[in-house]
């Protein structure tokens, strides 16, 4: 019998085992801390899997962008939770999602070419989204806010790009 086929050695080879059926990052595993947050994940998955971006999960699959943020990027997502998505006015999410196209622009005002972390974006004063807008950025009252929305989770790391958690969706003007 093996060495690691018992006690914490045969804990290792299970997890080892789950990691590889699943699919999943190991550093959950391995670890204890999610994959989410280990940067072992795109953008993509790292959203699904933080439990507070659904809604902008579900637009990015209706807005067909799922392939573009698991490509090599590097991207930074100013990505709205699902209560910033809830804030929206009756109607707007709903309308949003029958017209991809006009989604695809919304969710384009969200991306940045790059990986910024938040020391990063402390120190800037505004940022190109891959729609072409200028988001203003600010640091005023100890926070940081783009395009008038608030940070409210910043630096969630993915293999290909970083997540910062914002409490407003960023419209196109």
């Amino acid at each position: 019998m093996s060495r690691l086929s018992g006690g914490a050695g045969g804990a290792v080879v299970v997890a080892l085992l789950a990691c590889v059926v699943a699919q999943w990052g190991c550093q959950e595993s391995l670890t204890g801390a999610p994959a989410a947050l280990t940067g072992t994940t795109d953008i993509v998955q790292t959203a699904a899997s933080a439990g507070n971006f659904n809604t902008l999960s579900s637009a990015l699959a209706t807005a067909n962008m799922v392939n573009t943020l698991k490509g090599k990027g590097p991207f930074t997502v100013f990505a709205p939770t699902d209560a910033a998505f809830a804030k929206l006015p009756e109607g707007k999410l709903d309308g949003l999602m029958k017209d991809p196209a006009q989604l695809r622009n919304v969710l384009n005002n969200h991306i940045v070419p790059g990986k910024i972390t938040a020391d990063q974006v402390t120190k800037m004063t505004s940022a190109k989204t891959e729609l072409g807008q200028t988001l203003p950025i600010s640091t005023e009252g100890g926070g940081v806010m783009i395009g008038g929305a608030n940070v409210i989770k910043p630096d969630i790391m993915a293999s290909n790009g970083v997540i910062h958690g914002i409490d407003q969706v960023l419209l196109p003007r």
